[in-house]
């Protein structure tokens, strides 16, 4: 069981990162950002429930986690319809354009 829960989170990181390196859109980018964060809670728990650990920051850690990238992905999620109203685009790259 430790290994398949290792197993799926470097699963999910590998996921996530492909897709935040090769993606040009502002929701999917936030969304492999999300992936990563789960295989990092995903490792988390893992290890907290490895033998003769008796610590609960397993299980307290990835909460805290989720609450930040909830924050994350909600001012993510903002800005991308502003950036298609403005610019008519939600392309990554045309993010300097928000320069003064």
């Amino acid at each position: 069981m430790f290994e398949n829960g290792l197993i799926l989170g470097a699963y999910l990181l590998c996921v996530g990162f492909l897709g935040l390196v090769t993606s040009r859109n502002t929701v999917r980018a936030p969304m492999s950002l999300e992936s990563i964060f789960n295989a990092v809670n995903l490792n988390f728990i893992t290890f907290s429930n490895f033998p003769n650990n008796k610590q609960a920051g397993g299980e307290i850690f990835p909460i805290f986690v989720i609450a930040v990238a909830a924050a994350e992905a909600a001012t993510g999620l903002a800005t991308a319809p502003s950036l298609r109203r403005n610019r008519r685009s939600t392309r990554i790259d045309q993010f300097n354009l928000l320069k003064w």
